[in-house]
């Protein structure tokens, strides 16, 4: 038992008072080097801690503390892990997921929100907050006409602090761009990046698909509306530089299929890809088992794997140990790299989530696009 935990029952059962102040007194999960205590309090029939990781038994039940109405567990974890987590509750035979009220910490995600487990040794990055010293850039709002789609799409692109048009600038496209502005902090970590001189000042064009189910899993359209559609039209608006070398194209999940495919029709047209944790599915004997809207990522990945060719200058991939696709990302590296491309690969003690993403990009954006100080410390 938690130490901290046995000495609030060491005298037996204690007063409702004195749990009260064990409550206050304490941060919630109770985390020491190497495992973590889950606390939840109220009457129920069950409780069972939900995390949402794979590759474990994601489901542990807690356990009634004796002469209390705290639900206890214990587990072992990892130093500096990170995961997202909701306590399933069963009382009076309804069954109901709830976050954990005793911690603050909450990650939210197109879904919905969850309790975030922090822990031994893990910190959000400082440059993920936002810095006071930094000058921010702004958003502005482009429509796009789409002949590969015949619809209208709407772009969001980011220009640096002190932009000016006198001047040319890198250029980086992301998948489900405004996903990582909410979830991720995607903008304030550019604004902090390009502040600290950790990356070159440079323009962003986030990109959102209606139908990503479809559109983001090998559809040719896609691929063409980036490269055929939006590229042109960037150009055209803001002044860019004429170098694949400075082009960038990113994505995470789903979206790293769809960066990944777009490089494969028009290779070398993005000098760098930051693919995170990508859903890169395959089969090498039978018929995979992820459902219909991975076939198309399955032919895609497999005919890739048959016949594999160079795609870009440097790819930067991440990935969770926690998460199911680990498998796949660790599997697509030696490939890549096979092809004489620059591939750096980085795996986090977290799972499928927007933070996991959030927390590599210092570490993709300046080993893709170093700025002066990186390319005077090197």
């Amino acid at each position: 038992m938690n130490p901290q935990l046995a000495q609030l029952v060491q005298n037996g059962a204690p007063a409702p008072e004195a749990v009260d102040a064990f409550l206050r007194d304490h941060a919630f999960p109770l985390v020491e080097p190497g495992n973590v205590t889950f606390v939840y309090r109220g009457a129920a029939d069950e409780v069972t801690l939900r995390r949402w990781i794979s590759g474990f038994n994601t489901a542990l039940p807690m356990q009634l503390l004796e002469g209390t109405d705290l639900w206890v567990l214990t587990m072992d974890l990892p130093p500096r892990s990170r995961f997202e987590y909701k306590f399933e509750v069963v009382r009076n035979g309804g069954r109901e997921l709830l976050l954990d009220e005793l911690n603050g910490v909450v990650a939210n995600d197109p879904f919905g929100a969850n309790s975030v487990c922090q822990g031994f040794g893990y910190e959000r990055p400082d440059w993920t907050l936002p810095d006071s010293e930094a000058r921010t850039g702004a958003l502005v709002q482009l429509p796009l006409a789409s002949a590969a789609f015949r619809d209208q799409r709407e772009v969001e692109v980011y220009l640096p602090a002190r932009f000016k048009r006198s001047r040319s600038y890198p250029l980086l496209v992301v998948h489900d761009g405004p996903d990582y502005l909410r979830y991720a902090d995607l903008k304030t970590v550019l604004d902090n990046l390009i502040h600290r001189l950790e990356i070159p000042a440079m323009i962003v064009a986030l990109t959102q698909s209606p139908d990503r189910l479809v559109e983001y899993t090998g559809d040719p359209r896609q691929a063409k509306f980036i490269v055929e559609d939006l590229l042109p039209l960037l150009a055209e608006k803001f002044p860019l530089m004429d170098d694949p070398a400075m082009r960038g194209l990113m994505g995470a999940s789903l979206g790293g299929v769809a960066t990944l495919h777009t490089a494969s029709l028009f290779p070398r047209h993005f000098g760098q890809l930051l693919l995170q944790s990508g859903s890169f599915a395959f089969s090498d004997l039978g018929h995979h088992q992820k459902g219909p809207v991975f076939d198309p990522v399955v032919r895609f990945v497999n005919g890739y794997r048959k016949n594999p060719f160079p795609l870009a200058s440097k790819i930067y991939l991440s990935c969770g140990i926690y998460e199911s696709l680990i498998y796949e990302n660790r599997s697509i590296v030696p490939l890549l790299q096979a092809q004489g491309m620059q591939v750096q690969f980085e795996e986090a003690r977290d799972a499928h989530n927007w933070e996991n993403w959030r927390d590599r990009l210092r570490s993709a954006l300046t080993w893709l696009f170093p700025g002066p100080l990186w390319m005077v410390y090197e």
